[in-house]
């Protein structure tokens, strides 16, 4: 979190929080909603004008994303200054983004799967490159597989969707024996993993 951020946080520490007005899609893409997108409906309700604007804003962006955390509810918020952002989830939190070892560093799928039969004990194998939106490295823990075909890695950030542009290199590792998906119920991942996708219903209640 900015320096800045921490000074204001402190210097004004009663700033009224705010709900419903960012969104996080399944892209990791951020999204301002204004009053007529919230009355739209639910940001992951895929109802006309529901997700708001897209933002383009290079330097916001930044600015969000180094300023982006949960409290003890599992609820995701932006600091903005003094005040709590907080952030309509689409899907998850984090959004990965995968990028395999260079050719000469890794060993095709097929003879890192033949290896691993043969010699299960033999050492750890080179690991794909896991990155959030934000940037942020992560290692990954386990994997996860939705009744809708969507991949999901547990990760020591915590759980987050595989971006659909890296589907193929996730695909590669699956069929190495490298990631085992567990089958899992979308449904069932916040209470699971301990984040809330909609923060606006706290607000509401």
């Amino acid at each position: 979190m900015d320096d800045l951020v921490r000074q204001a946080m402190a210097k004004w520490p009663n700033v009224p929080d705010c709900y419903g007005w960012l969104g996080l899609d399944a892209r990791g893409n951020w999204w301002m909603r204004d009053d007529r997108a919230q009355a739209a409906g639910a940001f992951d309700s895929g109802l006309p004008g529901a997700r708001g604007s897209l933002l383009k804003h290079e330097k916001l962006i930044d600015f969000i994303q180094r300023n982006y955390a949960s409290d003890a509810r599992g609820c995701w918020y932006f600091q903005n200054g003094p005040q709590r952002v907080f952030v309509e989830l689409e899907a998850t939190p984090w959004i990965w983004r995968l990028q395999a070892p260079a050719p000469a560093q890794a060993q095709a799928p097929a003879q890192a799967q033949a290896q691993a039969q043969d010699a299960p004990s033999a050492g750890p194998l080179p690991q794909v490159s896991v990155h959030a939106h934000t940037g942020t490295p992560a290692e990954w823990r386990s994997c996860l597989l939705d009744e809708t075909g969507r991949l999901y890695l547990h990760t020591t950030l915590g759980l987050g969707l595989v971006h659909t542009q890296d589907m193929t290199v996730a695909a590669d590792w699956v069929e190495a024996g490298r990631w085992q998906p567990e089958a899992v119920l979308a449904a069932e991942l916040p209470a699971r993993y301990g984040f809330v996708r909609s923060p606006a219903d706290f607000a509401r209640t």
